[in-house]
């Protein structure tokens, strides 16, 4: 019997793996390798993606998600045409951590001192560059140089003027940067062009940084990565081409049915815009989708028609595949030529090790995440009865709704004054439910690598690349197939 055919009508609850002999001496995700390829050149140190929808990913859950060596996926859950709010939220996540800014924020030196603090209240930086007209370097200025200070005082009068600073000339890595800063007892390292022009800034916060978070996900600058998310009609190109612009590493052209003639036309316009940028298109679920989008150019492929908590598509149209059997038909298709995302279905930590084995290489998760501090929403409190006492309790919650809601769909649509006939036309495909409060997002993904660890440990492997290639080698040395009851034993608790 072929895999297909063992897994056909199957999803993740339908298995267990088979455990094999332990060689991995410690399952300890400091030392154990996780990664893995979202797309063609973007790689992760830790294979998890939060998924790009409104209550789940904005600069927050992004920079976490980072930091941790994933990825985040900010939402296109904004009102149709109002693209500012999504390019600020990137904005946001590449200013949070540098190796070298390169565009440093600065000042000129014939302002005042309350243009400065207005710099830096709007900014949220307490150092700006003093540059001339002509962006040449003349000092920096500090919160401390401007404290008590009258605010019609000039700016080049409480700088620290260039002659007095420790400059580099030219690009310098972040380690020789950290030497020069140590040996000079300096916290900032200007660095300049031959003639003077301001071409970056380093400082001893961001190489903290750096050193606190060594499996983050980073560009070659030093900024975190983030994705962001857009659709396939309306505003998406212009959309595309302005997230792009504000530093966006990866685009994904998301919609509910990817194998279809709209996705096409959006993705051979936004590859046509975006050539330097690797395109993420989805979702689909049959090997044929999954061909048609390779076809076409995508750098990875995100895979799931259904799944997800917060989709309703099944319910409401009776289309979709079970989510195993749709990452083995699309794996068999695509064979390694991009990445696979496996998107949705994922309830437990286990299931995650499942989907990266049956044909993903990374896992986009939405529900874990929705309810932690780091995703959009206020925490509200519900009455929740205590079933072995009675008792009523205060229980937090977070808001979740998929993004083919109703109420998703009318923000993003922005349809509010549109006639009600055109409101009852929506056929909605999410669900809007609340979700227990469960803290960081940090710890989430902390539980989530350590159990990926342990299957790892359980599979006989040593990383996860030689888990997957040892499964998919040989599936059925670990495929164990479960009856109903074994199901309950497995997992009812």
């Amino acid at each position: 019997m072929t895999l297909i055919e063992f897994v056909r009508g199957c999803t993740f609850d339908d298995f267990l793996l088979t455990p094999q002999c332990g060689i991995l001496p410690r399952r300890d995700p400091q030392v154990v390798d996780l990664s893995a390829r979202f797309s063609r050149h973007l790689t992760l140190r830790r294979p998890i993606v939060s998924a790009n929808m409104d209550t789940v990913t904005r600069a927050a859950m992004a920079i976490v998600l980072a930091e941790e060596g994933g990825l985040g996926i900010v939402d296109r859950g904004f009102r149709s045409g109002d693209i500012g709010p999504q390019v600020a939220e990137i904005a946001i996540v590449k200013r949070t951590q540098h190796g070298v800014i390169a565009d440093p924020h600065a000042i000129e030196d014939t302002a005042h001192v309350e243009d400065a603090r207005r710099a830096m209240e709007r900014t949220k930086v307490g150092t700006l560059a003093v540059v001339d007209g002509r962006r040449r370097l003349r000092g920096l200025l500090t919160e401390r140089d401007i404290r008590f200070v009258p605010g019609d005082a000039a700016v080049a009068e409480r700088m620290t003027p260039r002659e007095r600073l420790v400059l580099h000339e030219g690009p310098i890595t972040l380690a020789d940067a950290e030497r020069v800063m140590v040996e000079r007892k300096v916290k900032k390292l200007p660095l300049i062009e031959p003639d003077g022009t301001l071409m970056g800034l380093v400082t001893a916060k961001d190489l903290m940084k750096q050193a606190q978070h060594p499996f983050a996900t980073r560009h070659r600058l030093g900024r975190l990565v983030v994705g962001a998310a857009v659709g396939a009609t309306g505003d998406y190109l212009e959309r595309a081409i302005e997230v792009q612009r504000a530093g966006a590493d990866v685009i994904v052209i998301d919609i509910a049915h990817g194998h279809s003639q709209v996705m096409e036309r959006a993705l051979a316009e936004v590859r046509k815009r975006c050539a330097d940028v690797d395109i993420v298109a989805g979702n689909v679920a049959t090997g044929e989708g999954a061909r048609f989008l390779l076809e076409r150019g995508a750098d990875a492929i995100k895979v799931g028609i259904g799944p997800g908590g917060g989709c309703s598509t099944r319910l409401t149209t009776n289309f979709g595949i079970p989510q195993v059997e749709a990452l083995v038909r699309c794996r068999q298709v695509v064979d390694g030529a991009v990445p696979i995302i496996a998107d949705g279905g994922i309830r437990r930590d286990g299931a995650l090790t499942q989907a990266l084995l049956f044909g993903g290489d990374t896992v986009m998760l939405g529900t874990a995440f929705a309810s932690t501090d780091e995703a959009p929403g206020e925490i509200v409190h519900k009455a929740v009865v205590v079933p072995e006492s009675q008792k009523i309790v205060q229980v937090p919650f977070k808001a979740f709704r998929g993004m083919a809601s109703i109420g998703a769909v009318r923000d993003r649509l922005d349809i509010e004054d549109s006639d009600p006939n055109e409101v009852e036309a929506i056929g909605a495909e999410g669900i809007e439910v609340s979700v227990p409060a469960r803290g960081s997002a940090r710890v989430v993904i902390h539980d989530m690598l350590k159990h990926l660890c342990s299957a790892i440990s359980y599979g006989g492997a040593t990383s996860l690349a030689a888990l997957q290639l040892a499964f998919r080698a040989d599936p059925m040395r670990y495929l164990v197939k479960l009856s109903v009851a074994s199901r309950v034993e497995s997992f009812q608790r």
